[in-house]
């Protein structure tokens, strides 16, 4: 049974999300423009400018030929439409190679747009990478699991978590990024015992995605919660609308008022 909850009313901030930790889950969707970002202010806690933008948005096959630029662009939109969500950058493939590549375009975002933070993929290899972004003042949202952009060297999207040597692997990840300094962990398309393991094992939150109900938050693909993004559905996708569907039926009916000069009517012409 769900619950009616109030609209969030004030500036969703760092010390927000750290609060939220084992008392609230926190509600997080992506958004690539300021036209969707207006319509999720207030309703969510936390908004990511994805790299799937690269595949929703652009019509790729992957994430992996996003650019700073493009993540930059979309994140200045998103921050223009949403006001009051925590807004994170998703760091694009190839942007953050060196901790001194990851903090100087790091560093563009806080310059360039209003994004409170980045999120960049990897485990304790990626360690040294946050450390570096988070003594330069520049909070980082962590992800491990499943990684997009480890597509390529991983031969495909695997699920992680299924056996009791990976949860431990895993668990190990996400001590190692909060002991580097980041404000929250993504955990993607893992098995829903390694990511409670993982929620139990860290003070900071965890943020779910194919991951069960665990977490300390849940994020979606906007386009793939409201239907939009027809390609293909994961198994963890709840769609929340048909959006697809209710747009066709809208221009249908466009199309045929045009073809039969039913529209515009009287009402709408000047």
């Amino acid at each position: 049974m769900s619950i009616h909850t109030p609209k969030i009313e004030k500036k969703v901030t760092l010390a927000t999300i750290a609060k939220m930790k084992g008392i609230e889950p926190i509600t997080m969707v992506t958004a690539y423009d300021a036209l969707f970002a207006q319509l999720f202010d207030g309703e969510v806690e936390m908004i990511l400018v994805g790299d799937s933008l690269n595949m929703s948005f652009l019509g790729k096959e992957d994430t992996l030929s996003a650019t700073m630029d493009q993540m930059i662009y979309h994140t200045q939109a998103v921050c223009n439409g949403a006001k009051l969500p925590f807004i994170v950058l998703d760091m694009p493939f190839g942007s953050y190679t060196t901790p001194e590549i990851a903090v100087q375009n790091a560093t563009r975002v806080y310059q360039e747009t209003n994004a409170q933070a980045v999120k960049i993929e990897g485990g304790k290899e990626k360690a040294h990478i946050v450390k570096a972004l988070t003594q330069n003042a520049i909070a980082v949202l962590g992800h491990i699991g499943l990684m997009p952009q480890f597509l390529r060297s991983d031969g495909g999207y695997k699920i992680r978590g299924k056996d009791q040597a990976d949860i431990e692997a895993l668990v190990e990840d996400a001590k190692t990024l909060e002991a580097a300094g980041v404000f929250a962990i993504v955990v993607e398309g893992v098995k829903s015992e390694a990511a409670e393991a993982i929620t139990k094992a860290v003070s900071v939150p965890t943020i779910g995605i194919g991951a069960g109900n665990t977490t300390d938050g849940q994020v979606l693909v906007w386009s793939d919660m409201f239907g939009f993004f027809e390609a293909f559905k994961p198994k963890f996708v709840k769609q929340y609308c048909d959006g697809a569907k209710y747009v066709r039926e809208g221009l249908e009916t466009y199309r045929n008022e045009v073809k039969a000069r039913e529209f515009p009517s009287e009402e709408y012409t000047y």
